[in-house]
This record gives C-alpha cells, sequence and structure tokens, in this order.
C-alpha cells in the first residue's frame, strides 16, 4: 500500500481499465483482425509519448524496430475496410490509454514492483463492483469457464508484474515495440490449441 505518488497510481490505475474498456467495446464491433491492428499503434504512441512526456531519444533503431514491428503486424492480421469504420476509434483510444498507462509504469519506475500491480488492481475491483449490478450476467456459468477465467487472471497478473521489471529496467521507447511478440505467440497458441496452421502472409509476419 505505500507510495509516495498515490494520485500518479490511481491515474494509472483508471488509464489501464479504461483502456480495457475501450478494447472490449471495440471487439463487440469490430472483427478481431481490425481491432488488433488499431490496438498495436500502441507502441508507436509510446515511443512519440517517450520523447515528449520522458524525454527518451528517437534513435533510428527504436523507430526502425517499431515499423519493422507495424509491418509484420499488418502481415499477420491483415485488417479489412472495418478499420475505417467509426467505431474503429474505441481501439484507437484503447491505444492511447494503454500508451499512457506504459509512459505511467515508467514515470512510477523507482516504486516498489508489487505497489505498482496491487493499485490497478484494486482500482479495478472497486470500480467494477460500482459498475457491476448493470451487467447483464448469465443465469449459469459453466464451471470450465470459471477456470479459464482464473487461469486468465493469473497469467495475467504475471504478464504485468514480468511488464513493470521490463519498464523498470529499460526506456519506454526501446521496451514497447516487443509488445507485437504477443502476436507471434498468440499465433503459434492458434496452431497448437485450435490448429489454425498459420498461413504465408503469418508466417512472414511473425518472421519479421
Amino acid at each position: 500500500l505505500r507510495t509516495r505518488r498515490l494520485s500518479l497510481q490511481i491515474v494509472r490505475a483508471l488509464i489501464v481499465l479504461l483502456s480495457s474498456v475501450f478494447f472490449v467495446g471495440a471487439l463487440k464491433v469490430l472483427p478481431l483482425a481490425e481491432a488488433t491492428a488499431l490496438n498495436y499503434s500502441t507502441p508507436m504512441i509510446v515511443v512519440l509519448m517517450a520523447r515528449v512526456f520522458l524525454g527518451e531519444k528517437l534513435t533510428p533503431l527504436r523507430i526502425a524496430f517499431v515499423i519493422a514491428g507495424a509491418l509484420g503486424m499488418l502481415l499477420i492480421v491483415r485488417p479489412g475496410s472495418a478499420v475505417f469504420q467509426g467505431a474503429a476509434g474505441l481501439a484507437l483510444l484503447a491505444a492511447i490509454f494503454y500508451a499512457g498507462y506504459q509512459i505511467m509504469t515508467r514515470l512510477l519506475s523507482g516504486e516498489n514492483p508489487r505497489v505498482l500491480l496491487f493499485y490497478p488492481a484494486i482500482v479495478g475491483t472497486l470500480v467494477m463492483a460500482v459498475a457491476a449490478p448493470t451487467f447483464d450476467w448469465p443465469v449459469n456459468v459453466p464451471w470450465e469457464h470459471v477456470v479459464l477465467i482464473i487461469v486468465g487472471g493469473l497469467l495475467g497478473t504475471l504478464g504485468h508484474f514480468l511488464f513493470i521489471l521490463a519498464f523498470q529496467h529499460a526506456p519506454a521507447s526501446s521496451i514497447t515495440p516487443f509488445t507485437y511478440m504477443q502476436l507471434v505467440w498468440a499465433t503459434l497458441a492458434g496452431w497448437v490449441v485450435y490448429r489454425q496452421f498459420p498461413d504465408a502472409f503469418a508466417v512472414a509476419g511473425m518472421v519479421v
């Protein structure tokens, strides 16, 4: 609980919550490929924000890294014309808020990583608990879904913790391009779990 910058911790927690809400909203309207492509504009936004708010240098290598990642992402998801509809703004807002979350994580890198993990969890829990009565809850939830939700929560927690540790040891603009690797793991998981073998474009995008 102990932090020297409580207000920033709360703002950071609200920013990542808003990012999640906007992205889920985008998924309800947009196809997965289009929503994913727009959401992966985050690394480019982070590089620009890091220059403005953190004073980090825009080195040619970092810029090239982001561009290469964006090209690889486009080869994997291959978004269509749905990118240009109004609902795409939800995915872009999700990307902007997630970029802000990364910048604030770097800004608070001097704090204990467990504190940085705790505040988004508790603020998210409180805000969503207030909103919960307005949700359309299913009457029955299969136990398999409960297990998947718990496992997803544990994996998400571990991922965020490693993310925080990374941002404590390196500039935001050099770390953020590695988030493109999520697409590689997701594509490989689709192959292993769902037997959906990636096509030639997806394989080329993973290589890039």
